[in-house]
């Protein structure tokens, strides 16, 4: 179940080798360390989300060269790592060189060791032939790159190698995880978050680092810009009451009203302090409530609509679709997929 703030990071250990590609470690590394804090830096709204402490981790500390030339810098090497919730494999260079059994020995030993401690084993990609050379994955279903499906045939045939996966639940009672294709560390990251942080959380950070389909632009993932900071007491008041009372009827006279200024000099005075317009403002505050409703909850688009303060649903579905790029449907369609539970 996914827990609040209050509770110690969730501890994920990626594991790195001399095979190693180093697109997933930082990739991974950057996005898991996002959750529960970098979508409050960026919008100002505030998060209730568990963090997620990442450690990249190898045989020794020492910094390495990747497959590829990158240098990895390792937090801790094996012997030196204390208790953590995950462990992930990434993914490794292929085709293989020598053999896997000696050339990963280190590696193998450390997993076999820490399976029992970790509350969950994953791979990315490739990743998953370690997992299999050290005869974790024997009578399980499991993901990787298309191109390693002769490896699995010839080296690994107790393991039910399975090419349609992206995301798989590869046993342990949901705590062996596999994954498939080059790109599937974002898929893993999403579903971590979700799981340990929340789907919410999850939405947050696919929305910032623009993960999944992006067939749809850029829109979709965009969120409510900060507004500006400003010293306009009476705009500040006017900000803090809207910002609970979106939903009223015509929100931009209730504002006036409260403000006690002119009309003309408060839409002014908020352009000004804010950045916005006041129209803007209150329809940028009930669209970002409304994606929230629609990521997490079942309600009818129609429902949505007049929570955050239209009854007209058609003029809702027509305003969002200016401001998101898609349609309400749509736009729970393809955040409701983030953090999806593996199959």
């Amino acid at each position: 179940m996914p827990q609040n703030v209050d509770m110690p990071p969730f501890a994920v250990a990626i594991l790195s080798m001399p095979d190693s590609a180093p697109l997933a470690i930082h990739g991974l590394f950057e996005v898991l360390a996002a959750a529960g804090g970098l979508w409050t830096t960026l919008t100002g709204q505030p998060g209730t989300a568990r963090r997620i402490r990442p450690l990249i981790v190898a045989r020794n500390a020492a910094m390495f060269r990747s497959v590829v030339g990158l240098p990895i810098h390792p937090d801790l090497a094996l012997a030196d790592v204390g208790a953590v919730d995950a462990i992930i494999v990434a993914d490794i260079e292929l085709p293989l060189g020598g053999d896997p059994a000696e050339r990963w020995a280190p590696e193998i030993a450390w997993l076999k060791e820490r399976v029992g401690d970790a509350g969950l084993v994953c791979s990315t990609c490739s990743g998953s032939l370690v997992l299999a050379e050290a005869g974790l994955l024997d009578g399980r279903d499991a993901a990787s790159h298309w191109s390693a499906a002769a490896l699995f045939r010839d080296r690994y045939p107790a393991v039910r190698y399975r090419a349609d996966r992206i995301l798989c639940d590869s046993g342990m009672d949901g705590r062996l995880i596999t994954t498939g294709g080059a790109s599937s560390w974002q898929d893993l990251s999403l579903y971590l978050i979700g799981r340990f942080c929340g789907a919410e959380e999850a939405a947050r950070v696919a929305r910032i680092f623009l993960i999944g389909d992006r067939s749809d632009g850029q829109l979709p993932y965009a969120a409510m810009a900060q507004p500006r900071a400003h010293e306009d007491g009476v705009i500040h008041e006017c900000q803090a009451w809207i910002g609970a009372h979106y939903d009223v009827d015509n929100p931009v006279a209730a504002l006036i009203e409260r403000s006690g200024l002119p009309a003309r000099t408060f839409k002014r005075r908020f352009k000004i302090a804010t950045g916005y317009t006041p129209i803007d403002y209150v329809q940028a505050l009930r669209i970002e409530e409304a994606k929230q409703m629609l990521e997490s909850g079942d309600d009818p688009v129609e429902a949505v609509a007049a929570e955050v303060g239209y009854a007209d649903p058609a003029f809702f579905r027509q305003l969002f679709r200016r401001r998101v790029g898609i349609s309400p449907a749509r736009y729970r369609q393809k955040l409701r997929a983030i953090a999806a539970p593996p199959g």
